[in-house]
């Protein structure tokens, strides 16, 4: 279905935020090199302007769901434009009392310097999840040495895959050797509700193996 469009506007607002913020640093070496006047007092008045409303639109969006991938792409995306709107208020206040013009591309560059790092951040994870990585701090290894040992009737774990569709909801597949007397259905069970519980899987598909098979009996 559509459950990755919102990964895939996280991975937009990300790479636009990385763009925007090289061609503000290219900008503010372009003005470093060849200054232009600049006008103060208008700048100050729309930079609290801007201040205020980017305030308000961080005051909604802040605690709105700090696991989905495209709201913390927006919060980052409102947080660039806050600290533009500080970093421009700074600059004009000191060419106004100094008239130091290289106050405004100076300040442009900290600002962006501070926005690339949540940015890439935004965007390794959105990708991540767009290639189908698998789930952050989950190990294959340890998961399938915990389900043989936590999940009754299972003797072996192998051929397990985990991906993401989004960050909320990862997917598994595995093959479980289970013992002659355990019933498939039961352990099939309870590995769901096991990987569920313990690791946050919301879907696994499960093939049952007995003894030293290698392909499903039913």
């Amino acid at each position: 279905g559509y459950d990755r469009v919102q990964v895939l506007a996280a991975f937009v607002n990300g790479c636009t935020l990385l763009a925007v913020s090289v061609w503000i640093v290219v900008e503010a070496a372009l003005r470093l090199w060849h200054p232009v006047p600049i006008h103060a007092r208008p700048m100050l008045v729309v930079a609290v302007a801007g201040l205020c409303v980017n305030l308000l639109a961080f005051a909604i969006l802040h605690g709105g769901g700090e696991e989905n991938l495209n709201m913390r792409g927006a919060i980052v995306h409102v947080i660039s434009d806050l600290l533009g709107s500080v970093a421009a208020i700074i600059g004009a206040i000191i060419i106004l009392q100094f008239g130091w013009l290289p106050a405004d591309p100076l300040l442009s560059v900290l600002v962006s310097v501070l926005i690339l790092r949540s940015a890439w951040h935004i965007t390794r994870q959105s990708g991540h999840v767009l290639l189908e990585g698998a789930p952050e701090g989950l190990d294959v290894i340890e998961l399938q040495d915990e389900l043989a040992q936590d999940v009754a009737g299972i003797t072996d774990v192998h051929h397990v895959h985990a991906w993401m569709l989004s960050p909320e909801k990862k997917m598994l597949t595995l093959h479980a050797r289970i013992t002659d007397a355990a019933d498939a259905d039961v352990v099939t069970r309870n590995i769901g509700e096991y990987l569920g519980r313990r690791h946050g899987i919301v879907h696994a598909t499960v093939q049952i193996e007995r003894g030293d098979c290698s392909e499903p009996q039913h």
